[in-house]
């Protein structure tokens, strides 16, 4: 059979009319596979499907004004992760529990990754200052794989960052922090919430492990990428590198 895009996509941005979105959003994806998570705060979906197929749904979405510009990191596999279509309204796209943090408002600074790669070379950013990564997902993400050395804070979920962030906080006074994640989504908010803390020098890794692994080849990454699909895994050529 022909091999399967997957794709996957964020965008914080505000959004009026869930319910009619999400009646748009499945007819538009229909011959797809996979979820879309629709919030006021924006979109979230991980869908796989014929490249032409899928391909065809994300320029609809784009060309929707809140949708216009939506980034998007693909990879492939020779079935599908997914078994059928998934599109809900939710409190929240990436669930953190704290409504002071609106990304679709403010963004913290992005970092791309190969200049996480070069920092990462030395331990220093191009200020002299240490450099420390950050890993935002749940312990057994982690323990798939992590960037050497990161810091990981045991997160049993995301909307544990908050406690975590107010316990540990003191510990990163004087260094840089890259927040990072799977695809990127809960980093951005994770990087807000870090700079509320008082964290001077904060960044979120630009696309997070996934882009991070197709732009560097995933120098300084040890281990696998977990994924919420069937793949379970990825190798640092983003393809299925077989069970959790």
């Amino acid at each position: 059979m022909d091999r399967v895009l997957n794709l996957s996509a964020y965008r914080f941005v505000a959004l009026a009319d869930l319910p009619g979105w999400r009646e748009r959003v499945l007819v538009h994806a229909a011959g797809l596979k996979g979820t879309v998570l629709l919030a006021e705060e924006g979109i979230n979906l991980f869908l796989a499907g014929p490249p032409d197929t899928l391909r065809g749904f994300v320029a609809w979405l784009r060309a929707q004004p809140p949708f216009a510009g939506l980034e998007t990191k693909e990879s492939w596999s020779d079935e599908l992760p997914f078994r059928r279509l998934k599109v809900k309204v939710k409190r929240e796209i990436i669930r953190m529990n704290h409504p002071t943090i609106r990304p679709q408002q403010r963004r913290a600074p992005m970092l791309d990754a190969r200049t996480l790669a070069r920092w990462l070379d030395t331990g220093r950013d191009d200020a002299g200052r240490e450099v420390v990564t950050l890993d935002t997902r749940n312990a057994f993400e982690v323990d798939a794989g992590r960037f050497t050395g990161a810091l990981d804070w045991r997160l049993a979920r995301f909307s544990d960052f908050p406690a975590a962030v107010r316990a540990q906080a003191a510990a990163l006074a004087g260094k840089t922090v890259v927040s990072y994640c799977t695809g990127g989504i809960r980093c951005e908010k994770a990087a807000l919430l870090l700079e509320e803390a008082g964290v001077e020098s904060v960044w979120q890794l630009d696309g997070g492990i996934l882009k991070y692994l197709e732009q560097t080849g995933g120098r300084h990454f040890e281990g696998r990428c977990f994924v919420f699909d069937e793949r379970q895994l990825l190798d640092a050529a983003l393809q299925p590198a077989g069970p959790a």
